[in-house]
């Protein structure tokens, strides 16, 4: 949405015969139409209608798929062999016990509710991911423009921005596996942070002024926007042009509020406020998701890596699950802290579980049957397991659910329709979700 972004343009700067520079032009212009790509969002709020609810999600990706035995399912009583190699403990909550790794979430259970009994029929990364993302199966042998658009971008056309100085669809620590709008339109695409927020030197360039630009300078591209659109119009006409105005005159707006600019100013939190989360890259993406959804971005999605644990288990868990689970327990806590329990919906999941039996390199593959979904918040049910699985954690044993209906809950918190349609590249009508059951435990 507002990727690849910046208000300064190099290169040379021949005076036209109006009087105005090539480089003004394509600065004004990168305002009004491109670089920035403010009116974007701004025509997809307009789209979306006026109505606007007071309600955001974070949705934390697991990519590569978490293993339900070493996070919200273990299996004490199981053979070693499928139990793995680590413990469990309790929880805040009464006979609802995690693994030993989970040692700040497991403080805080009371005001999260886990699903462990969340399966499907794909274990491959890419179908799995957009099930996960979408709600729908990939479709084999399709291009990538024929498959579904994300969540957050269903949201973003649907809904639009909580605000008129954030975009409402934001992704941390990189794009979603799947988070496009495709037929959407690029309007709905998330605005991608691929920066570390971990890093000293974190800015989120493409939301400040260039160097030399003041505000008065800004009005100045105003009137030469203005200027430019009198042009377009005697060019192409008033009906294509005209759709751009209000657009871009509010994206001057956002411009000038700073807003955006001051909500991605990580380090405006107090040290103990960032030491609480880690001082990791999750860790502050997870923080930096807290300061979003208070400024009134509507949909922040965190992708959290390297899950795909195939071998050396163990290990690995013994050095990246701790920083998770540190940034997981802090979010959910820092949420209810700032009274945003009933507004702001966090969920956690992958795109599948993991085997129930380690393999022969001390890991565990891809597994479809069984997966856990974490959520938080977002005015439901707290402190409770929703469905259980087999003893050896192989498929579900009670409630079972799928990735669409965990997605009819995101739906459901930001007021969205999951039986609207909008139309494909084709002009034929989607659907927003096909299967749209409620996980109703959580109500």
């Amino acid at each position: 949405m507002l990727r690849n972004a910046g208000l300064r343009i190099t290169g040379g700067s021949s005076r036209r015969g109006d009087g105005t520079t090539r480089r003004a032009v394509l600065e004004a212009g990168s305002l009004g139409l491109g670089g920035l790509t403010l009116p974007g969002v701004l025509r997809a709020r307009a789209e979306a209608g006026t109505a606007k609810k007071p309600a955001a999600v974070i949705f934390v990706e697991l990519d590569g798929g978490p293993s339900q035995f070493e996070t919200y399912d273990p299996k004490p009583a199981a053979p070693q062999e499928f139990r793995g190699p680590f413990g469990f403990q309790d929880t805040s909550v009464s006979g609802v016990q995690f693994s030993e790794l989970l040692v700040e979430q497991a403080q805080v259970m009371d005001r999260m509710a886990i699903v462990r009994s969340v399966w499907h029929t794909n274990s491959e990364h890419a179908n799995s991911g957009h099930y996960m993302g979408t709600g729908y199966y990939f479709r084999n042998n399709a291009p990538s423009n024929q498959q579904m658009p994300a969540v957050g971008s269903i949201c973003a056309r649907a809904v639009g921005a909580r605000a008129a100085a954030v975009p409402p669809y934001v992704s941390l620590l990189g794009p979603p596996r799947y988070g496009n709008a495709l037929y959407l339109g690029q309007a709905y695409d998330p605005f991608t942070i691929t920066a570390d927020p971990n890093a000293a030197n974190f800015k989120v360039e493409n939301l400040a002024l260039a160097s030399g630009l003041s505000i008065n300078r800004l009005q100045d591209r105003r009137a030469l926007v203005r200027a430019l659109d009198a042009r377009r119009r005697a060019v192409e006409g008033a009906a294509a042009a005209g759709a751009i105005d209000a657009f871009t005159q509010e994206a001057f707006a956002m411009v000038h509020s700073g807003q955006a600019a001051r909500a991605f100013d990580i380090a405006a939190e107090p040290d103990a406020v960032r030491d609480r989360y880690g001082r990791t890259h999750i860790g502050q993406a997870m923080l930096l998701a807290r300061r979003l959804v208070e400024a009134g971005v509507m949909f922040v999605h965190v992708h959290s890596r390297e899950w795909d644990d195939h071998g050396s288990l163990e290990g690995r868990m013994k050095v990246l699950r701790p920083r998770w689970d540190r940034a997981m327990g802090a979010l959910i806590a820092d949420l209810y802290e700032h009274g945003l329990q009933e507004h702001v919906l966090m969920v956690a999941m992958g795109e599948f579980g993991r085997t129930p039996r380690m393999n022969k390199n001390a890991g565990r593959d891809h597994w479809g049957p069984l997966m856990s979904v974490a959520f938080s918040g977002g005015g439901l049910q707290m402190g409770q397991v929703v469905g259980a699985s087999t003893e050896k954690g192989e498929t579900p044993k009670s409630n079972p659910y799928r990735p669409d209906n965990v997605l009819a809950m995101v739906y459901r918190h930001l007021g969205v329709d999951p039986s609207q349609t909008f139309p494909d590249y084709n002009g034929r009508p989607q659907y927003v979700l096909e299967h749209r059951e409620l996980i109703r435990e959580l109500i």
